[in-house]
């Protein structure tokens, strides 16, 4: 069975972005980006509600003109090779949105879902192939985190109180028991925390 693994920059409020969407806050050092860059393997697949497939695809498809760095999609100006094997992963996935709203989805290997059935993401980790990330996508990850579907959070806390901004979590029905299994510090004042469901 894959795994669903969700990923988000998260400031120590909750929060996963500003009020108006925007991820330019979020604090970004080479050493993390050399880490996720390293946890990529294989064809993977991403599940997006549509506000965060529409970011995506904004960026990340028009990335790979040089052929060793990509630009970061939080900061203008800088570029990594990290970011390029990111690139390159992200628009070779299986890209799966959830949506209510769009009529199709143009952008490689993407295909559009209209409803978020939980029996549908259950059918789709039994198909063979490598884990399926979760981006951002708030809302999918608060309606799957119910059903026992996220195998392992891993949440990168940021150095920085935003204020204001979108919770990364709607209201669940209960409560989640979760056990660490990782929570590393970076030099930049991130934490990366990995959590799993407790059985």
């Amino acid at each position: 069975m894959r795994r669903l693994i969700m990923f988000n920059h998260v400031t120590p409020e909750g929060f996963f972005c500003t009020p108006s969407g925007s991820l330019d806050w979020a604090v970004q050092d080479d050493e993390l980006n050399r880490t996720n860059a390293a946890g990529l393997s294989g064809p993977g697949a991403m599940l997006f509600g549509r506000r965060t497939y529409q970011m995506f695809e904004s960026f990340w498809p028009h990335v790979l003109d040089d052929a060793e760095t990509a630009p970061d999609p939080h900061h203008p100006g800088r570029r990594s090779p990290e970011l390029r094997a990111m690139a390159v992963w992200i628009n070779e996935a299986e890209k799966i949105v959830f949506s209510r709203t769009l009529k199709s989805v143009a952008w490689t290997n993407s295909r559009l879902v209209p409803e978020l059935d939980p029996a549908a993401v259950a059918a789709i980790k039994d198909e063979p192939g490598s884990d399926i990330m979760i981006f951002g996508s708030g809302s999918v990850v608060t309606q799957l985190t119910p059903h026992g579907l996220i195998d392992e959070y891993q949440f990168i806390i940021d150095p920085l109180l935003l204020g204001a901004g979108r919770p990364l979590f709607g209201s669940l029905p209960g409560s989640v028991r979760l056990d660490l299994l990782e929570a590393k510090p970076f030099p930049s004042g991130n934490v990366r925390l990995r959590y799993v469901p407790r059985k």
